[in-house]
C-alpha cells in the first residue's frame, strides 16, 4: 500500500513538471495534473494541499541535487577560493535544468510579489544559499585564504551573480559561453577577496 502511495506521488510530480513546462504554472490547474497523472483529485489532495505545494516539492528536489554538488566541491577543495572556482563549473548543468523551468520560476516569482506566504517560501532557498556562502567566506577568512571582508555582502554578491548569469544565459540568443562568464566572474571576485 505504501509503495502505491509513493508511486501516485511520483506520478503527480512528474505530470506537474511536464505540464508546468508545457503550459506554464498559471495555465496549469490541479485538474490538468490529475488527468495527466491518471489520479483523482482526492488522490492529489491526499498527497499535496495545493498546486503550489507540488511546485515547491519539485523546486526542493532540484535544489537538493545542487546542494549535494556544492557540498562535494567544498569537501574536495584545498581552500575556499578553489571551492568557489569548482562550483562555477556547475553553470552548464544549471542551464540545462533551468532552461525549461525558468518560465515557471518567473511565474511563481510574479505571484510571490502579490502573496507574502509564497514570497516567504520562494525566498527560503535564496537565504539558505546566502548562509551557505557566508559560512564559506567565514571559513576562507579563518583559514587565511581570503582577506577580512563584509561576509554578508560577498555572499549576496555570489548568489546574485549566479542568478543573474543563469537568467542571462537562458535569455541569450547569441550563445555566449556562460560557463566562461561564470568562471571569469568568480575569478574577479576571488581577486578582490585575496588581494
Amino acid at each position: 500500500m505504501q509503495k502505491r502511495g509513493e508511486d501516485t506521488r511520483t506520478h503527480i510530480l512528474e505530470a506537474a513538471q511536464n505540464l508546468f513546462s508545457q503550459m506554464g504554472y498559471d495555465a496549469c490547474g490541479v485538474a490538468d495534473i490529475c488527468q495527466a497523472a491518471g489520479v483523482s483529485k482526492g488522490a492529489f489532495y491526499h498527497h499535496f494541499p495545493s498546486k503550489h505545494a507540488v511546485f515547491m516539492e519539485l523546486l526542493e528536489g532540484w535544489l537538493e541535487k545542487l546542494d549535494e554538488q556544492l557540498l562535494a566541491f567544498r569537501a574536495q577543495s584545498a581552500d575556499i577560493p578553489s571551492a568557489l572556482l569548482l562550483m562555477s563549473g556547475l553553470m552548464n548543468e544549471l542551464f540545462q535544468r533551468a532552461t525549461s523551468n525558468l518560465p515557471i520560476f518567473l511565474e511563481v516569482w510574479r505571484q510571490a510579489c502579490r502573496d507574502n506566504e509564497i514570497r516567504r517560501e520562494i525566498s527560503a532557498p535564496y537565504f539558505r544559499y546566502q548562509a551557505f556562502f557566508q559560512s564559506m567566506i567565514d571559513e576562507g577568512i579563518s583559514e587565511g585564504s581570503l582577506k577580512a571582508v563584509d561576509v554578508q555582502l560577498v555572499s549576496r554578491t555570489i548568489v546574485a551573480l549566479g542568478i543573474g548569469i543563469l537568467i542571462q544565459g537562458i535569455l541569450d540568443l547569441d550563445g555566449a559561453d556562460w560557463q566562461q562568464v561564470t568562471r571569469g566572474g568568480i575569478e574577479l571576485l576571488i581577486q578582490g577577496l585575496t588581494n
